[in-house]
């Protein structure tokens, strides 16, 4: 039976090279959210791990279903009875030069039970920062949709470049979408310019509450990420952010809310064109 109210929250890191005291903090923070009611937690992008180069991933690299990260998070969830979407944690690929960004949701029993690994790969140069990503030199691109069923309702799942690219919701929607989680580590230029009003955007035409947990801060590679974690409901008001620094922003979600909005502003229903992704 699907939970018309519950308590959902984000963390924010700034993660860096030292796994163990990523997880740490981790723990820390979602222990806090749990106690303050959260059913429902999101991890950034990276969270365990965020090296010099996307290329130091592959030090921290889990075989599918096996791995200190894995285990971190199955065991963190059974033992605070709470969902957990699992941010990314790079698995291994037939390729040992690759990994895969899965971005893994486990139950409140500590099972795991979907896995969406991030389709599109931040290959980019920031001219006005001097910064230039490959992430597909390291990172496999993931080729299915992921919408999971929980106690929530319908969870569709994506990881930071993702967000930009609408048509990958609009396929969300056809299968039921309801609630989005997107992990991410936004630059601090690309942050600034693009990352609330891309957040609010998916939330108001998927009339969908988003849950974007997001990295905030300096690594150890002096790349500074955006923060800005944020819960965005479906008319896109903005329902709590933490706009720097690690923490948890939790907030209530009503799905009594969200289902009064998609039957008074049907928008959904309207649409003429339906995207269909290979």
């Amino acid at each position: 039976m699907t939970e018309t109210r519950f308590t959902a929250a984000c963390i924010q890191l700034a993660s860096g090279s030292n796994v163990n005291a990523n997880l740490l903090e981790t723990e820390k923070l979602v222990e806090h959210a749990a106690r303050k009611g959260a059913r429902l937690v999101v991890l950034p992008e990276n969270f365990a791990y965020m090296g010099a180069r996307c290329h130091d991933l592959l030090e921290v690299k889990e075989r599918d279903g096996d791995g200190p990260i894995q285990h971190f998070l199955s065991q963190l969830a059974q033992r605070l009875g709470i969902w957990l979407v699992g941010g990314t944690v790079p698995l291994s690929t037939e390729r040992e030069d690759t990994v895969r960004a899965a971005c893994l949701v486990i139950d409140d029993q500590g099972q795991r039970v979907a896995r969406y690994d991030k389709m599109h790969l931040f290959d980019a140069r920031l001219v006005q920062t001097d910064e230039h990503y490959v992430e597909s030199e390291t990172i496999e691109p993931g080729d299915h949709l992921c919408v999971v069923e929980t106690p929530f309702g319908k969870l569709g799942l994506s990881v930071c470049y993702d967000l930009r690219f609408p048509e990958l919701y609009r396929a969300m929607i056809d299968q039921g979408m309801e609630l989005l989680a997107l992990p991410a580590a936004f630059t601090a230029m690309t942050g600034e310019a693009h990352w609330e009003l891309l957040l609010r955007a998916r939330a108001i035409e998927n009339l969908s509450y988003v849950l974007a947990a997001a990295q905030g801060g300096f690594h150890i590679s002096g790349r500074q990420t955006w923060g800005h974690t944020m819960i965005v409901d479906p008319w896109g008001a903005i329902l709590a952010e933490q706009t720097s620094g690690n923490g948890p922003v939790l907030a209530e979600i009503d799905r009594e809310f969200q289902q009064a909005t998609r039957r008074n502003f049907p928008s959904l229903e309207h649409r003429r064109l339906h995207c269909m992704l290979k």
